[in-house]
């Protein structure tokens, strides 16, 4: 059989391994910067760089142009709008779909969409909260609070079809999109459960605060890229031991204008974990730009698409910036990474409040 050379991420340089799938997985190729740098591409970003693609456009189209460049990425990591919780003023914008089973078909495809730009050693990481059915109606409340919440006839605000669309009704969408994703040919490796410590009180007196969201991780393969040693935990005596699947980080309270942020340690264990070195990281729902900002502190290429221009905007200033540090910064400067032995601690050990997700 023939030998690997080359160590994987979580063996000693010196270990010679089995030319198998499996450590073929640990070595995946490296997608070149003439592909990056496809004057195509470039032509159609909004902002371009050797190392950052910013794309103003509907996910699926934009997928679409990286597709046909044949460009693909070793790690796609996001939070897509969720059902009825946000209008970001966009036409065609995914989250405001009359019925959710439309919300979860239009995700499904979104990330079908994907599946070419993805390698077949990558990895994807969805991020995704739920919605309660509520069923009132049009809000007419003069409280400020309240209209900030609620943007005239939320989907949830309808009739519903009085079935697992009638008020009250926790939809359980996380768990309706991976199914179908599952449906759809993708291997579910973990629903990793954000569990957030002080997020603000859900005003509910009937039913548990909602302190938690989830985070998929999807394979298209068997086989594929996942550096255990660079997020793994240490025992007692010393070895390796993979992450937790519960993550206790707090939510992001940055006012940056993006009502919907995620942190960077949220999202630290996919990208460090899934993206081999001089890799790419994908955000298809980028936002604000958290996940690019990560993947090139780590040194790591990225692309962001947004159907917002203004949050495109906001990504490409804070890109240059980002590249004039690192043009700055001395090669034997250290990244700072976020402690994850903190951020996978136990549940016990959290302090439980709630984010608000309405009064359902």
């Amino acid at each position: 059989m023939t030998q690997l050379q080359e160590a994987s991420p979580t063996t000693a340089p010196d270990v010679i391994l089995p030319n198998t799938r499996a450590n073929r997985a640990l070595r995946p190729e490296i997608t070149s910067q003439e592909l990056f740098t496809n004057t195509n591409l470039i032509a159609r970003a909004y902002y371009a760089d050797e190392s950052t693609l910013i794309f103003n456009a509907d996910a699926r189209t934009a997928l679409g142009w990286l597709a046909e460049a044949g460009l693909q990425v070793d790690c796609i990591v996001t939070s897509p709008p969720f059902y009825g919780q946000r209008d970001y003023g966009a036409e065609g914008q995914i989250g405001l779909e009359e019925h959710p089973k439309t919300f979860v078909q239009n995700l499904v495809d979104t990330f079908e969409a994907a599946r070419p730009v993805l390698r077949d050693t990558g990895n994807l990481w969805v991020n995704l909260g739920d919605t309660y059915w509520s069923g009132k109606g049009q809000h007419r409340s003069d409280e400020k609070k309240q209209s900030a919440r609620r943007f005239g006839l939320r989907p949830q605000d309808r009739t519903g079809d009085g079935k697992w669309c009638r008020p009250k009704q926790l939809l359980l969408i996380p768990h309706r999109f991976a199914i179908a994703m599952q449906d759809a040919d993708w291997l579910v490796r973990n629903d990793n459960v954000w569990v957030k410590p002080n997020p603000i009180p859900d005003q509910v007196r009937d039913r548990c605060s909602i302190s938690h969201e989830y985070v998929f991780h999807f394979a298209k393969e068997r086989w594929y890229y996942f550096d255990r040693k660079a997020v793994g935990r240490k025992s007692e005596k010393g070895k390796i031991l993979p992450p937790l699947d519960t993550w206790v980080v707090p939510p992001s309270r940055q006012n940056n204008g993006h009502k919907a942020t995620f942190s960077e340690d949220l999202i630290s264990i996919p990208i460090r974990a899934t993206t081999p070195k001089n890799g790419i990281v994908l955000d298809p729902f980028a936002g604000s730009g958290t996940s690019l900002r990560l993947a090139r502190k780590l040194g790591f290429r990225a692309i962001g698409i947004d159907i917002s221009a203004a949050f495109c905007e906001m990504m490409t200033t804070e890109a240059r910036q980002i590249a004039g540090q690192l043009l700055e910064a001395p090669p034997e400067a250290a990244t700072e990474t976020p402690d994850l032995e903190e951020m996978t601690q136990a549940v016990d050990q959290a302090t439980h409040t709630t984010d608000v997700l309405e009064n359902a």
